[in-house]
Formats: C-alpha cells, structure tokens, sequence
C-alpha cells in the first residue's frame, strides 16, 4: 500500500461466535498481537488467538468471577494482564500465567456498575469510571496489590469512558453529562480536572460515548450520541498540569455519516479513524489532503452498511503493521476485517 489513500473498502475475514450475550468491548494484546479479549453479556471474557493460517480460535474463557455484564476489558501495556470492568461493580484484574488466566485481584468501591477500564502508559496506574458519576485511579504495587490513590467527582452523569493519553499521565474521561474531561496531577499527588470539553467549547450536545487519540498524541477523536464524530487537537504534549497544561481545542466536527448513536471510535496507527453504531454500520474517515478554505478537514474512506445484524458496541484496530479491524455487536459476534486495497 503507498498510502491510507489506497486501502478502500473493508473486506470480512471472519466472524467469532460463543459468545451467549451482546459483545460489549474489545481489547488487542500490545505486546502478542495475535491476542483479542472480547467481554460480553453473558459475564465472560474471551481470548482469541490467531493462528498461522490467520484464522482466529477461542483460546480461554474467563468466568466465574462477575456476576454480571462485563462491559469493558484492557490489556496492561506489558501484555501480561487483563483488566475487565463490571455491572456488578467490580474490576478484576487477570495474570497471564503460562497461557492460563487467573484472577489475581478484584477492585472493589464503585456504587455501581463500572462501565470502563484503562491502564497508563507505564502499567503504573489503572482508571475505572461508572454509573456512580466517579473516576478512580488505582496504583499498581508490587504483590498485585492495588490501591485507590484519588476518586475524582466531576462529572454530573454517568461516566461512559476512561483512556488514559498514549504517553503523558493524564487522564481523559466522557460521560452522559456531554462533557469530556481532562485530570491531570499536580505536585502534591492531588489529581485533579485542568480542563472540559463541552458545548460551550464546540464539544458534544449529548452523552459522549467514547474517545481515542492518533499515534503521535496531539489529536483526539469523539463520538457521540448527537451522531457526530469530533476531532480536537493539543499544541504541546510536554506541558501537562497547572499552570503549563496546553489546552485542547476543537479542530473539526464530522457529521451526516451515522444515522443513530456512535458508540465507537478508534484510531488506527497508520491514521485511519473507524466508527462503529447503533445503525449498524461502520465508517472509516482519513484526512483530507485536497482540504479546501473551509472544506472538510476528515473525509469518508469507506462504508461498510450492514457490518454487523445488530448495534456496534466496539471497533478496535489491531496494532500491527497492517492492522486488523475488529468489530463487536449485541447480535453477540465479533467481526474481523482488514481494508482491501483499491490500487
């Protein structure tokens, strides 16, 4: 492939079945990614491994250890661990140990259901959101112990999504109350929010429902339930807190793609921005290179209409060279695809 330009329409390579329930969330191992979590429903997670021939096999179940939906899974930034965020309030957090997962940990504090979970860059901290409106942050400590360093109350709503940034310690929260929110830490190990992305700011008119940042960290893209997608932009990632924090700014809205609620947005590598929803659907976007004076800065690259029988909850790109896409669904499947080239 010479460019983004050239990768077109999304071709399916397989849909993965076992799952009893709506497929919630979806996270590739960093380090083997040949690995794919995915939680459901139906109170499991799966590890789907891809063999030589490309195809995928389930190669673990994970249970018995919530009592509910899992609604949302992350890997450690070693590929060791696993975290998953429950409605039953809890955050487990797995070991892989010789290829077999054991729960080594359950964070517990939450009201209620916790609704995503997120590690740092370094594997140093952990961020878990929910329905009780808070954000916790949790140190990681030799032993596999955890402990909550700060819950942050900020937001009015539900909060629908952490993502720590890909390289600084700073915090990026969205939430039924429209807002994203920034959290960073001052000196004193005080957490707290340095800045909000709301509508007062050219942000979202109704719940944001998740977030993901390009490569390099200087661009971050949203979705919503208003049906649109926006992408924000920072002019310098060496300031981080007080008073040297360099805002966020909001750089272009993309709308008229989706016709129901974006449950998802992920940013792949190489550039390409996909977008999953209630309409079934998945759409992937590229920078426009031919912008004109007021032109849209982000352009459809391809459309894939019925990807999935029902709403797409998650979209994840692989991290390899040539990435994979997978996507998830409450018809209770994982699809993977990879972009077919045009040239």
């Amino acid at each position: 492939m010479n460019s983004v330009e050239d990768m077109g329409e999304l071709q399916h390579l397989q849909t993965l079945e076992g799952h009893t329930d709506r497929v919630w969330g979806l996270a590739w191992n960093p380090t083997n990614t040949n690995l794919l979590a995915s939680c459901s429903g139906d109170k499991t997670v799966r590890i789907w491994e891809q063999s030589f021939s490309g195809s995928f096999n389930c190669k673990a179940v994970l249970e018995e250890t919530h009592t509910r939906t899992i609604r949302s899974c992350a890997w450690s930034p070693s590929g060791k661990m696993l975290a998953t965020a429950s409605f039953d309030a809890t955050t487990a957090i797995w070991e892989d140990i010789g290829g077999d997962f054991e729960c080594i940990s359950t964070l517990e504090g939450h009201e209620n259901e916790v609704k995503c979970v997120s590690w740092n860059p370094s594997g140093s901290l952990i961020a878990t959101c929910g329905r009780d409106k808070s954000v916790w942050i949790w140190e990681v400590e030799p032993g596999n112990e955890f402990e909550c360093v700060s819950v942050l109350q900020g937001h009015t709503q539900d909060v629908k999504m952490v993502q720590w940034h890909p390289s600084l310690d700073v915090l990026f929260s969205c939430s039924y109350d429209n807002s994203i929110k920034i959290w960073a830490e001052d000196g004193d190990d005080d957490w707290h929010c340095v800045q909000t992305l709301n509508e007062a700011r050219n942000g979202h008119t109704s719940t944001v429902w998740a977030l993901s940042f390009n490569a390099s960290g200087d661009k971050m893209v949203t979705c919503s339930d208003d049906l649109t997608i926006k992408v924000w932009e920072t002019d310098s990632l060496h300031a981080q807190s007080g008073d040297g924090f360099a805002p966020w700014k909001h750089l272009c809205t993309i709308s008229g793609y989706h016709d129901r609620t974006i449950f998802s947005v992920h940013w792949s590598r190489d550039g390409v921005i996909a977008s999953g929803a209630a309409d079934d659907a998945v759409r992937l976007f590229v920078e426009n290179d031919d912008v004109q004076l007021d032109g849209p800065m982000y352009k459809l690259l391809s459309k894939k209409e019925k990807a999935h029988g029902m709403d797409v909850n998650s979209i994840q790109w692989s991290p390899t060279e040539k990435p994979l896409l997978a996507s998830a669904s409450d018809d209770g499947t994982i699809k993977i695809w990879k972009c077919a080239s045009t040239s």
